[in-house]
Order: structure tokens, then sequence, then C-alpha cells
């Protein structure tokens, strides 16, 4: 079953309030257990170690809060703080070594108006290993200017490693994708947190990320209470906006960033991402979203509607599949949440004010 956690205080505070849900073998297993494997398979050669320390540099100067929380965590559960900011990039140098089959994927959306107001909507997909340490953190403390963040992620990792609503009525949601190109800046990980904290509108989001680098790879979803969306692509060397009354993205970047893409490789969440994309393309305009609605297209399988993509995603063990769903009313300040594949039911609403 998720945690379900009540962090105030300092990012710092915060971080190591974690450790209350215990499970820090699982935690363990899951963070610093992925980074001695790849460090087994050669993963960490000279370059690797170079470009982590650069983004150490990076995000010390520009996300005090965020590495502070960073060293909660690790303190909490008494793991290596070194380890679990290289779990945080493993993806990204996976990428800089040619790319690897992946285990973060999801499907995320967005719509601007409809009976609940606006929406973001994300099925997780990940290892199974975040199974048993997927939180649901109520985030209050002197660095979230926007008055509380309620964040869906895993213990032993930032508050919105998966996506969040904030007091204000500001939404997000991030999907993975494998790119060609990546550089020092802001990893996703680190910039969802602070853009949740900083942030009340999908415009002041928009305006931060402009300003600002990159590290590469991934997109971000966002929605406000005003019923502003944006899909955005975080290209190393370039970012793209698009909005609309709906946005959606999966595991692959479009238009002028597409050719960064990775190709896949062998695996079925790459693999199908442009399936999922293309039966967003045809489900979302012109339909009248409710949060219920929401539930229903992210229990999507190829077996039960004929002609559509596995939006819900199925796997065993450790491997890649969907670990859970989210719906995020921006009005509400509500996320319906379903633990494990959406097409269970086993569905259930948290609060920021609860």
């Amino acid at each position: 079953m998720s945690v379900d956690l009540r962090l105030t205080g300092s990012a710092y505070g915060r971080g190591r309030g974690q450790a209350a849900a215990g499970q820090g073998a699982q935690v363990r297993a899951a963070t610093v257990g992925r980074v001695e494997t790849a460090r087994a398979e050669g993963l960490f050669d000279e370059a690797a170690l170079a470009y982590l320390a650069a983004q150490r540099a990076f995000h010390t100067l520009h996300d005090s809060e965020g590495m502070a929380e960073l060293l909660g965590i690790a303190e909490g559960f008494d793991l290596p703080e070194p380890e679990l900011f290289a779990h945080l990039h493993l993806g990204t140098l996976r990428d800089l070594k040619g790319g690897a089959a992946l285990i973060d994927g999801c499907s995320a959306w967005a719509v601007a108006e409809g009976p609940d107001g606006p929406l973001v909507v994300k099925n997780r997909d990940y290892s199974g290993l975040h199974l048993g340490i997927q939180s649901v953190a109520r985030h209050h403390g002197p660095d979230v200017a926007t008055g509380g963040m309620l964040c869906l992620g895993s213990l032993g990792s930032p508050g919105a490693y998966s996506s969040g609503i904030n007091a204000a009525g500001l939404a997000l949601a991030d999907t993975q994708v494998s790119v060609a190109t990546h550089r020092v800046g802001w990893l996703r990980y680190f910039l969802m947190t602070r853009l949740l904290a900083r942030c009340s509108t999908v415009a002041e989001a928009v305006a931060f990320i402009r300003t600002t680098r990159h590290a590469g790879g991934g997109t971000l979803v966002l929605a406000d209470s005003s019923g502003a969306t944006a899909a955005v692509e975080l290209g190393a060397g370039a970012v793209t906006v698009a909005s609309g009354a709906q946005v959606w993205r999966t595991n692959h970047l479009t238009g002028t960033l597409a050719r960064d893409t990775l190709p896949p490789k062998d695996d079925d969440i790459a693999g199908n991402s442009r399936d999922r994309f293309a039966h967003l393309a045809r489900t979302l305009p012109g339909a009248i979203w409710t949060r219920t609605n929401a539930r229903v297209l992210m229990a999507t399988h190829p077996d039960t509607s004929p002609g559509a993509a596995p939006i819900c995603q199925h796997g065993q063990a450790d491997a890649a599949q969907t670990i859970s769903s989210a719906v995020y009313s921006c009005n509400l300040r509500q996320m319906d949440f379903c633990e494990g594949n959406p097409c269970t039911g086993a569905w259930r609403t948290e609060s920021l004010s609860a």
C-alpha cells in the first residue's frame, strides 16, 4: 500500500520526515540497489562521474532547497546522499551511453475545462519495485510559497517525483523520454517540486522554465485553476511549449525536438509511446471530461477496447508497469488516486487540505 505522509518544516526536515514511514530495505533496493547494479554494469565511467559532479554544482547553486530535501532523505533512511543523487540521474546517464529500455514511462494529459474544472491526469509507468514505496505526501514549509503541495512520488526521492498539485491550483505531471542530447541543467525530478513550491499559475511555471537551463529528456503537462494548460518538452538545447483545450504527452518528443528521441530498446513502454499518443489525440478532443471519465480512459486496454492503445500497462515483478494513476482537479485541489493498475477500480480521493 502507498504511504500517506504529512510533512512540515524546512525542505531538509520534510526530506528526513519520509523515514517515519519505515520500509528502509525496500527504499534501499529501489534506489541505492539500482545504482549498485548500474555501477557493476560499468555505467559510472569517468565521463559519467564528471557529469554528476557538474550537475551537483548546478543544483547546489540553483536549488538549495531540493538538495537539502535530498540530504534529509538520505540521513533519514541512512543512505549515502551521493547514491541517491546518482539514482535520480540513472536515465540520463544511460541516455549518454546510447539509451536503454525504459522503466520510467507514463501517459499524461490535461484539459482546460469540464464539469469538474481543469484536470491533469497521469498513469505512472515505472518499475514494480516502487509499488510498495509510493507516497502521497502533503508538504508545508517556509520554502513552499504557494501555500502547500500534494505530491505523488516515492520514498527515497524528492517530493513531486511523479506529479502533484499546490494550494494555488497549479497541477503538473511528467513523462520520461530517452534522448540523445543532455547538458548540465535542471533535472526534471528537482524542477517539478520547485515549480509547485514557487509558481501559482501555468504562466509563472512556463516563464521559469523558459529562463533556465535543463538537463534534457522528458516532458511536463500542466494546468491551473484558470483553465490555462501547457505541454512542455524539456530539450537540452531548446524548450517547446504547446497549449490548448487539451494537451497530452507520452514517451517521445514531437515537432522540432522529435529527432532527439532515442529509438526504443526492445521495451514495451517506449515501443508503444506513439500508439498511446495517437490514442489520446483521437480521444481527448471534442469530449466532455469529468474525473470519472478520466479514470475510465486511463484504464484502457486493447483487449477490452478494440483498436485502443495500452494506456494501462501490465507487467510482472520489478518490470515496468502502470503502478498508479492520478486525476488532479485544479479547482478542488484534490487528487483521485489508484494504486496499481487503474483497471482494478481501486480509487480513492486525496485532498491537499486533509
